[in-house]
């Protein structure tokens, strides 16, 4: 859905009507629009798997596809003509794509790895929780490194008894 805003500072501003941006039967998520606000990306189930898709905004126009072995969690670079997005799971790495924009045409190159590196999958991070963040420089990622699956090994479990009784000790609630 759109909200828009009416207004001004001075008299204040009021929502307007909502009215439908997409009203299509496919799930479409995580949008991210583009520096300039011309292109929203998101993710796009209707390929049969999670893929990123870059459409105008507000349209009308068509859709292009940027992934091609599957994307989620796209973010546009502040600095760069890339788009950067996640494989999901279980590849689970970064990739980038470069772009063009032509008139009202929209142009990846294909997608590329960002490095080798995979990223940690966390639990309940497919929904919106994005598993890494582009800095605004647009040449770093912050992300959990997945360890090295060869060399990775669980030698360690630790149980917590009594939480909140332990949380209630050292941080009381004040009245």
């Amino acid at each position: 859905m759109i909200l828009r805003l009416e207004g001004d500072e001075a008299s204040g501003w009021k929502p307007g009507k909502p009215t439908p941006f997409l009203n299509t039967p496919v799930v479409e998520t995580q949008p991210a629009f583009s520096p300039d606000g011309r292109w929203l990306a998101c993710a796009s189930v209707e390929a049969g798997r999670p893929e990123v898709f870059v459409k105008p905004y507000p349209g009308p126009g068509g859709k292009y596809q940027v992934s091609s072995e599957g994307g989620v969690f796209p973010v546009w670079s502040q600095t760069r003509h890339e788009l950067v997005f996640a494989t999901p799971a279980p590849d689970s790495r970064i990739m980038v794509a470069s772009y063009t924009v032509e008139g009202e045409s929209f142009r990846s190159e294909k997608p590329r790895p960002w490095s080798d590196v995979h990223y940690l999958v966390r639990p309940g991070q497919l929904g919106a929780n994005r598993p890494f963040d582009l800095h605004p420089d647009g040449v770093r990622v912050a992300l959990a490194k997945a360890p090295d699956v060869e060399t990775a090994r669980q030698d360690k479990v630790t149980f917590v008894f009594n939480f909140f009784d332990e949380l209630r000790r050292v941080a009381p609630v004040k009245r």
